[in-house]
This record gives structure tokens, C-alpha cells and sequence, in this order.
């Protein structure tokens, strides 16, 4: 199981922003993903953790049997 930030609509983002006004706090929407982790051998792991110290963030690799649409 994955999450990430959701991809809203004009009239979702809208909502959102309209019931953040009413609360005076910000919302952040995630979506869930049923996806599966790849297995990567030490040299690729090293490869994807050398990145994410260059770019400041995290990246996960998928196994692309789990990703719909593959």
C-alpha cells in the first residue's frame, strides 16, 4: 500500500479550499495505491538512495506487475 498526494479536480480543489476557509486550517488529500515494492539488488539501491540525497526526497521502486496499466 502506497499513498501520495491525490489528484483533484478543479471542483474537488475547490471544495477543499472552501471547507479550509470554514476551518481556517489547510487540508491535504492523499489517495491509496495497492502497489508492491521491486526488489533491487544492492547496486541499484545504492544508485536510488545517491538520488534521493541529491534531490531531497524519497523514492520508492515499484514492481511494474503491480502498477495498473502495465
Amino acid at each position: 500500500m502506497l499513498s501520495s498526494l491525490s489528484k483533484l479536480t478543479d471542483a474537488q480543489i475547490a471544495e477543499v479550499r472552501k471547507l479550509e476557509a470554514d476551518l481556517g486550517k489547510t487540508l491535504l488529500s492523499f489517495s491509496r495505491y495497492d502497489v508492491v515494492a521491486a526488489n533491487l539488488s544492492e547496486a541499484e539501491l545504492s544508485r536510488v538512495r545517491e538520488l534521493e540525497k541529491k534531490i531531497g526526497t524519497v523514492l520508492i521502486a515499484l514492481d511494474p506487475k503491480s502498477i495498473s496499466g502495465a
